[in-house]
């Protein structure tokens, strides 16, 4: 059988390394692998720490396991215990379960340095039990520590145990970033990944796999990998990619009635399905665990398509994750302008491009997928498109492969914390070492993305939330029709605050779908929190997106103060900071709630709390019990405050007052003035001139009053499009020369069913001449009379509409028996003067 062979080479394997020297500490490496009794592999590689410090004995003695390491060994119920015995300086590994032990016997350093400084390990076989076998790695990330609890002897063996707490503590060696330059053929234009490892960066989430961001210009892509560790019962590869595109991204709202992202767009669909098909062939046969790759838009600059970048970070995250994946892969773009081909074409390059070829590479020049859309172009074209597409891949692997050999493999964090319920009323501090009113460290964050409106990044400890802040038109705000205004009271709101919770939060794969009720919940919770300190007369609609990357413990306070900071780097002028915190509350009453990994989730209490520096903007309670005393909500208001103001205090060193002014690029709002008489124009037939106006320059126009018009662009660079365009159309011409009471010689440029649209000078805008008004007998249609286009006729001028400054034309009136003076302004000379009718 298969197994046989990796049994095989584990044994052959066993006996141990030479030491590597790290100044005091020694450490030992080897290679084997956890077996069940029947040979199946439990596990493809289990990696085990083990470290001698080799100065001064202390009572703390400390032993490093990567973070990897305690996950798997806790899957296989193994509970890590120490044992200090300074003279033979051993470490011991045990079982609670039956299950094997390792025993790690380090010897002293007065011994020999060829013999000593060895690893030797002792495997302990309990009867009708898997086999254990364990490997050592070079990689330390995580300690384990002991608690000071009092010592625990193992049955038979007389040794004195202490129980140890696991927690991950990193090494703050920070993200890494690889840039990979495509060179003149690109455009010049690079693309950077930055894959955040570690928790000192404060820009990881803590329980994925791993996350990427992926950067070209101001173009960004957050793509998170996370796997199940236990396999699926189904026998085909459970493989879920979704890529996401956020309205902020774009620095807009959403246009539907929610003004949220609803539903999956067709774009979004085939973008997923590039990236699957990308992928998934390089998954290993037999791999039947269930997988997630999420992709995230997180800035778009309308200049770099953000679908290649999608499928790179998707490789980024797979390869430095522990999920198995024969990756790197590298994905391009290439576009054909003028026979040459280019690397990645920007948009506007992509407008005069023949080709449109997508191409996913493998190292040594293997091509994963194709994907083209062309405008028939030669098939040897199309294959040089094709060599030159899988070269620049072959830059990107590079730069992959860079970044895997920096970083390694990204270790799982421990998911529970030994620790009883009771320990902590017993001794006062939670399950990190923290005492009861200490805060986690806290990191804030503006100005994330240059191109949004307004962003920022808070984190406590391992709660981390991103939200950025969007502007638009007062017709984006939420509208309320009548019967919810007379059932709830809610009229229009221009402030929103929508909370996200992806399931790569907590570690989980899960369906992303829209809003359900907790994200509702917490959403309005931190919305209530702002909303007070927002002003009234702000002249746009607010839109506060806050996304959870990370979750453990009270997401919906770190969505305040992170929304509170994303305001004032967007430049709202809010009357104050606003910060949240949460109490948890822990009775002596229950001592069999188990392991708790949460304080609010696993406690009796969950009290959220939110407010300036002032007073409290909002709160929401949740309590467990039958009933707690007044006293006790008065004290977690006390303490709640206390904390508050320890968090503004933080959130004002990275951003104390909002922004003087709002982000260049962020929108205006202006009024212009047009009078009666040039309003047709301004609006144009049947709205012609100001649908126009705003498809073209995208800026939203309302009307004020009868003259007035408020102008909304999402840029100033539109709004100045919007000023010419309106200059332009309502600019003086001819038609000041008109007189009242005139007959004047039109042409016909259109017959339409209602009458036909005339001129009266080349450069006029043609106007409606009514059935009505075409003959004194009632007609149907122009062409009864045998009008055609191109055809003149005599026409009397009466001045404009009063009412919508519409030019008021008239051919009936001229068929009366009394003379006219005709006047033909393209003929001045050709005037005959005669008796004018009123």
């Amino acid at each position: 059988p298969w197994y046989k062979e990796w049994v095989r080479k584990a044994e052959a394997k066993s006996s141990p390394k030479d030491c590597q020297h790290h100044g005091k500490n020694k450490t030992k490496q080897y290679h084997v692998m956890v077996c069940n009794k029947t040979g199946r592999m439990i596990y493809p590689s289990i990696y085990v720490k083990a470290l001698c410090y080799l100065g001064p004995r202390n009572p703390d003695f400390r032993s490093e396991l990567s973070s990897l390491d305690i996950n798997i060994l806790q899957r296989l119920n193994i509970v890590f215990r120490t044992e200090l015995d300074f003279k033979r300086e051993q470490i011991f590994l045990g079982s609670l379960t039956p299950a094997t032990r390792l025993l790690v016997n380090i010897r002293g350093t007065r011994i020999s340095e060829e013999k000593s400084h060895r690893l030797s390990v002792y495997e302990e076989h309990i009867p009708s039990y898997p086999e254990l076998l364990v490997t050592v790695n070079e990689r330390i990330t995580s300690v384990l520590r002991p608690l000071g609890r009092g010592p625990l002897r193992l049955p038979g063996r007389g040794r004195t145990l202490t129980q140890l707490q696991v927690r991950a503590l990193w090494d703050g060696a920070g993200s890494r970033t690889v840039a990979v330059d495509l060179g003149s053929r690109g455009g010049g234009r690079i693309q950077s990944f930055t894959a955040y490892m570690l928790i000192s960066d404060f820009k990881r989430i803590y329980q994925c796999c791993c996350l990427c961001l992926t950067k070209s210009g101001d173009t960004a892509v957050m793509v998170t990998a996370v796997s199940k560790t236990k396999p699926s019962p189904s026998q085909f590869m459970p493989l879920v990619v979704d890529y996401r595109q956020k309205a902020a991204a774009a620095g807009r709202i959403p246009t539907n009635y929610l003004r949220r992202e609803i539903g999956s767009s067709d774009k979004e669909i085939l973008t997923s399905r590039v990236i699957d098909r990308s992928i998934r062939p390089l998954f290993p046969a037999g791999y039947f665990y269930d997988t997630q790759i999420l992709c995230n838009l997180l800035a778009v600059d309308g200049v770099n398509e953000p679908d290649v970048l999608a499928i790179n970070g998707a490789s980024v995250a797979l390869s430095l994750s522990d999920i198995p994946w024969n990756g790197p892969i590298g994905a391009v773009r290439i576009g054909m302008i003028d026979g040459e081909c280019v690397v990645n074409p920007t948009r506007k390059e992509m407008s005069s491009s023949t080709l449109n070829l997508v191409v996913t590479g493998a190292p040594k020049s293997q091509i994963v997928m194709l994907e083209a859309s062309a405008e028939n172009i030669l098939q040897q074209d199309f294959c040089h498109a094709i060599k030159v597409g899988v070269k620049y891949t072959q830059q990107i692997i590079q730069g992959i492969q860079q970044l895997v050999k920096e970083i390694g493999v990204a270790k799982r964090t421990p998911q529970k914390l030994f620790v009883p319920l009771p320990e902590i009323v017993k001794h006062a501090h939670k399950c990190d070492g923290r005492d009861l009113t200490s805060l986690r460290n806290i990191n804030c964050e503006v100005d994330m993305f240059k191109i949004l409106h307004g962003s920022s990044l808070f984190q406590r400890g391992q709660t981390q939330v991103l939200c950025t802040v969007t502007f638009d038109s007062l017709e984006s705000s939420i509208k309320s029709d009548r019967i919810i205004t007379a059932i709830n009271g809610i009229k229009d709101k221009n402030f929103m605050l929508h909370y996200e919770f992806p399931p790569y939060a907590t570690n989980e794969i899960g369906k992303v779908t829209g809003v359900n009720r907790r994200e509702l919940g917490h959403g309005a919770l931190a919305e209530r929190a702002l909303y007070p300190v927002i002003p009234k007369d702000f002249p746009f609609t607010i839109r506060v997106t806050s996304e959870v990357l990370e979750s453990n413990g009270s997401s919906s306070m770190a969505s305040a103060c992170g929304g509170s900071l994303a305001l004032m780097d967007a430049g709202v002028p809010i009357s104050s900071a606003v910060a949240g915190v949460a109490i948890g509350l822990v009775t002596k009453n229950n001592p069999d709630k188990g392991e708790i990994e949460d304080y609010h989730y696993h406690g009796d209490m969950d009290f959220k709390i939110a407010g300036t520096t002032k007073g409290i903007t909002a709160l929401q309670a949740d309590i467990k019990l039958p009933g707690i005393p007044i006293k006790i909500v008065m004290e977690a208001i006390q303490q709640a405050s206390a904390a508050k103001k320890e968090i503004l205090q933080i959130m004002n060193k990275t951003i104390s007052k909002p922004r003087a002014s709002r982000k260049e690029n962020g929108p205006v709002v202006e009024t212009v003035q047009v009078p009666l008489s040039k309003r047709a124009k301004f609006i144009g037939p049947g709205g012609y001139h100001l649908k126009k106006l705003q498809a073209e320059t995208g800026v939203t126009i309302s009307q004020v009053d009868e003259e007035t018009f408020s102008i909304f662009a999402p840029t100033p660079s539109a709004m100045h499009e919007a000023r010419d365009f309106i200059t332009e159309i309502c600019k003086d011409d001819q038609e000041q020369q008109l007189e009242f009471g005139a007959v004047y010689t039109a042409t016909i440029t259109e017959i339409r069913d209602t009458g036909v649209m005339v001129k009266l000078y080349p450069n006029m805008t043609a106007v409606l001449l009514h059935n009505t008004q075409l003959d004194q007998r009632k007609i149907k249609h122009p062409t009864a009379l045998g009008l055609e286009v191109g055809q003149e006729i005599q026409v009397k001028y009466f001045g404009r509409d009063p009412a919508d400054g519409r030019m008021r034309l008239s051919r009936k009136v001229l068929q009366s028996p009394a003379t006219t003076v005709v006047k033909t302004l393209n003929d001045r000379s050709s005037i005959v003067m005669g008796e004018s009718i009123s």
